[in-house]
């Protein structure tokens, strides 16, 4: 298995060469020559199987074993697996006595979905630099949870320096601690102000040093946002877990609700029913950003101005990996997909022709969930459940919800809970003043013991951004 780039301007490369490098050498997102099928007889081999082999069995379809072998790619499962709270690493529980379920995405080490595929990512690229006897930098813009689960996952490891971009003030506080306060001499967190876009500001500044091809030599970098091809993946490994744990027969069409932003979580959904996975409907669940919605209900991508909401890990206008999925869409038709890419960065707007349209967006069905609805939500499942979602998970199950004549009422519904409620306790507080008598608090011990740790932060004006990172990555190389 080789992998190419969305744009279509480079050889095909080796899985380590596209993990490593992240963004490919033309700008373009890598996707492998092929997306692998399962038969039904492999699908139903595979039912009985936990999440590890299961990963195991998945990723042997996208890794040759000339690039790791069997044993090494098992140990890196294991290691990269082995701090999750849960020892089913991705817990699915049902909603009452109802056909919905949550997959709980967040019981790795800093409480985020992100944490299931950027642990074994940067644990391969580990694996990769030090058989090469080589160093890089990583650089990422993140919206509350990749930052965190790229520091926790690099801290300590001598192969890589770690530089995670975050809108400052447009994350909770839970989320800034998860990075600044590591004792971690190769983590470097950075808080940007005047950032009018929010991630998506930082996205182009990360854009615009990749696409400068000497500097990216220069400084050694490299990203493990969802652009990098390994993320999207190992994400496809919990659609097939979430489908085996609730299908009552493998074949059984199951729906799933996913809390949607860059759209690697989607995209890996997308990819997973690819690959013989029978999924009925995806629900596109969006905040009142709803970039995503107006994709798959109205016909055109737009870039419009920031809402920030409480579910602020999906406040994103550019959805990225969009142009992955597109590329599959367009049966690989790069000079068409580099033709929709600069129309939509000249004029900030795409309207999809027809049968494209239509093409993509079946079996996917989207909605948006106001701050409202999302802490409504909160507080019926809590009432009925005794059950507390994150803000996230509660656009999911609010979506599922609205969407529900999409589907039969026998249908079983998955929705994907990305983050511990811990982590938003100023949105957890609002939906508790609201039922009167009721007082509760969520906490968690990684989030307590962070209150007490030293801030170890760099600040920085967005103006001056780039410049000034380029200027510090030069000093730890």
């Amino acid at each position: 298995m080789k992998y190419k780039s969305t744009l279509g301007g480079i050889e095909p490369v080796p899985f380590d060469q596209a993990i490593l490098e992240g963004f490919a050498a033309d700008g373009g997102l890598f996707v492998p020559e092929t997306i692998p099928r399962f038969s039904p007889r492999e699908l139903q081999n595979m039912a009985t199987m936990e999440y590890l082999e299961l990963a195991e069995t998945i990723l042997k379809k996208f890794i040759d074993p000339e690039i790791i072998p069997a044993d090494d790619l098992r140990e890196l499962l294991n290691n990269s697996f082995a701090g999750f709270e849960s020892n089913e690493i991705i817990p699915v529980v049902r909603f009452g006595s109802s056909n919905l379920f949550i997959q709980e995405l967040f019981h790795g080490p800093t409480l985020s979905f992100k944490d299931i595929a950027m642990g074994f990512l940067i644990n391969c690229m580990d694996y990769f630099l030090a058989r090469k006897n080589e160093k890089l930098s990583l650089i990422l813009a993140t919206t509350g949870d990749t930052g965190p689960a790229a520091a926790w996952a690099a801290a300590g490891k001598d192969t890589l320096e770690c530089w995670p971009l975050y809108p400052k003030g447009m994350i909770s506080e839970e989320q800034e601690r998860q990075m600044t306060t590591l004792e971690a001499d190769n983590v470097h967190p950075v808080g940007v102000t005047g950032c009018k876009n929010g991630g998506d500001d930082l996205d182009v500044v990360v854009a615009n040093l990749f696409g400068d091809g000497q500097l990216k030599k220069e400084l050694k970098l490299s990203s493990v946002n969802s652009i990098n091809w390994c993320r999207v993946m190992v994400q496809t490994i919990h659609y097939f877990h979430g489908y085996f744990k609730v299908a009552e027969d493998v074949g059984e069409e199951v729906v799933f609700s996913v809390p949607a932003g860059a759209f690697g979580n989607l995209c890996a959904g997308f990819i997973a029913r690819s690959m013989g996975l029978p999924v009925k409907k995806f629900v596109c669940a969006t905040n009142d950003n709803g970039t995503l919605y107006r994709v798959f209900e109205k016909g055109y991508l737009s870039q419009e101005e920031l809402i920030t909401t409480c579910s602020s890990a999906i406040d994103i206008l550019v959805p990225y990996n969009f142009w992955r999925f597109l590329y599959f869409n367009c049966a690989g038709d790069t000079e068409l997909l580099n033709d929709f890419i600069k129309e939509f960065n000249e004029h900030g707007l795409l309207r999809f022709p027809a049968d494209l349209w239509k093409q993509f967006r079946t079996g996917f069905v989207s909605t948006t969930i106001s701050d409202e609805e999302t802490l409504a939500t909160i507080a019926t499942v809590y009432a009925q459940d005794a059950y507390l979602l994150d803000p996230h998970g509660a656009v999911a199950v609010a979506a599922a919800w609205n969407c529900q004549d999409s589907w039969s009422q026998q249908d079983k519904v998955v929705c994907l809970a990305t983050a511990h409620p811990a982590k938003f306790p100023d949105v957890i507080g609002q939906v508790f003043h609201r039922i009167p008598g009721l007082k509760l608090t969520t906490t968690h011990p990684s989030i307590e013991a962070a209150r007490n740790r030293f801030h170890h932060l760099r600040t920085c004006s967005y103006d001056v951004l780039e410049p000034a990172l380029v200027r510090a990555i030069r000093t730890r190389l």
